[in-house]
């Protein structure tokens, strides 16, 4: 059944709360003491915020542009999902908290900013939003800035939210295609701040890994073992960032054949091997995208070790492909190449790897299904709206950051493999940030070869 949008808000606000009299009204707005704003003095990187809208405003000289950041979504009844502010929005403000939901900024013709805010509930406004208001009032959710003290946060002009006025041309992002793509653009090649907070997240997430690793004898005894991994990394998510930066990965056995499995609801297995694909996103919503595959009984089988070297030489020719003026497509390839020799060796792949690596074949990917790699930042698939020419079709250029994650997903039913390969699932996946000389590992931390991942594991065990 279709409802009017009008008519779902109202339903929204129908709850459980007690009547107030109006001696309570009264008597709550009464006696309040001045508070401080729970936020820092100023967003963190607050001197790259002007320049980033300055690009973007001189891009569509004369026109309004408007970057919302977003809405509240209802997730049962009268409780809504955690709020993350849209990506462009957070990358031209560096605003980043829950307390974001309904706002936009506004870049106005002559390329003046205007940030447009709910501001704090009154106390004494007569309306008693901030103790009424079970979705915004500040009894329920928290303290906001007022005016004065958004504008000192983000040094933009600050206007309450009522006043907005969007004008019949302007473009609005998410809905108008030629600015939803310059954003994205504009986004491919991160600053220093930007890999500084990359590199964080990248620092938390080692750190959830090394957590996962030592709750394994708990894990393992649990009959959902996998779902146990995803609450212990996360977290260590939520208490050093925002949380994760996409639903955690812990798929088991032939879970792990299921590129995105996020059910995480079976049991671990000693003897067969976990995939972890998990990120941290920090405080400033940057995250990390990592996945180790892991042998659960803290050693690889000779065959799991046979999938697992195959798939590290792969990602180990993609990262060596990683250089500024690469094309953003060669270290797929070169993933791909090895990948399809290897399936070749096996008896695996009946055709040669050149016929299978053409366009018109590709018949390797029956067991290598996704590419080898994206862009991340503010998103784990970073700007992903950006045209093909700039990005897929691109050169890599001297700041982006991006992954490598080859894998291997050998399916439980596929007859043309041997039975002693069906139901693994290995991918490796690490974070690189291109330099001036190729690219640096910034995930390193984490070990990639097996004999080194099983002397890690070993150490976190005891």
């Amino acid at each position: 059944m279709t409802s009017h949008p009008q008519r779902t808000a109202q339903l929204r606000t129908v709850s459980h709360d007690l009547p107030v009299s109006p001696a309570l009204d009264s008597f709550m707005g009464e006696r309040w003491a001045p508070s401080a704003p729970p936020s820092p003095a100023r967003v963190p990187g607050f001197e790259h915020f002007a320049g980033r809208r300055a690009r973007l405003a001189a891009l569509f000289p004369g026109e309004q542009l408007v970057i919302p950041a977003g809405e509240l979504q209802v997730r049962s009844n009268d409780c809504d999902y955690r709020f993350r502010p849209y990506s462009a929005y957070v990358w031209l403000t560096g605003l980043t908290t829950e307390d974001q939901p309904g706002q936009a900024l506004v870049i106005q013709p002559d390329g003046e900013a205007v940030l447009y805010v709910r501001p704090r509930s009154p106390r004494a406004d007569g309306r008693g939003e901030f103790y009424r208001d079970r979705r915004y009032g500040e009894f329920w959710v928290g303290r906001r800035p007022d005016l004065d003290e958004a504008a000192h946060l983000t040094g933009i002009r600050c206007a309450h939210l009522d006043g907005l006025k969007v004008g019949a041309e302007a473009r609005i992002a998410g809905s108008d295609t030629e600015l939803t793509t310059a954003l994205a653009e504009l986004r491919l090649v991160k600053d220093a701040w930007e890999v500084g907070q990359i590199q964080l997240a990248v620092d938390h997430t080692v750190a959830g890994f090394e957590d996962v690793v030592r709750s394994l004898p708990t894990a393992l005894a649990h009959p959902r073992g996998e779902r146990w991994i995803e609450g212990v990394f996360n977290l260590r998510a939520r208490a050093e960032g925002n949380g994760t930066g996409y639903d955690t990965i812990a798929a088991s056995g032939a879970h792990a054949c299921v590129l995105h499995w996020i059910r995480n609801d079976g049991p671990l297995d000693r003897d067969q091997l976990l995939l972890l694909d998990a990120g941290v996103e920090a405080d400033s919503l940057y995250t990390a995208d990592i996945t180790r595959t892991l042998p659960l009984s803290g050693r690889f089988s000779p065959v799991q070790r046979q999938v697992y070297d195959l798939v590290l030489a792969a990602q180990s020719a993609g990262i060596a492909a990683l250089k500024p003026g690469a094309s953003f497509r060669d270290f797929h390839r070169a993933c791909s190449q090895v990948l399809a020799e290897g399936l070749h060796e096996w008896g695996v792949l009946r055709v040669t790897p050149e016929e299978s690596l053409r366009a018109d074949s590709g018949l390797h990917r029956r067991y290598s299904l996704c590419s080898s790699g994206h862009m991340m930042g503010l998103d784990v698939h970073d700007c992903a709206h950006a045209r093909a020419t700039q990005y897929l079709d691109g050169v890599l250029e001297e700041g982006q950051v991006l992954t490598v994650e080859p894998g291997l997903y050998l399916q439980p039913d596929d007859e043309t493999l041997p039975a002693e390969l069906r139901g693994i699932g290995v991918r490796i996946e690490d974070d690189l940030v291109i330099t001036a000389e190729g690219a640096r590992l910034m995930s390193s931390a984490l070990p990639r070869e097996a004999d080194a991942v099983e002397s890690w594991m070993g150490d976190l065990l005891g």
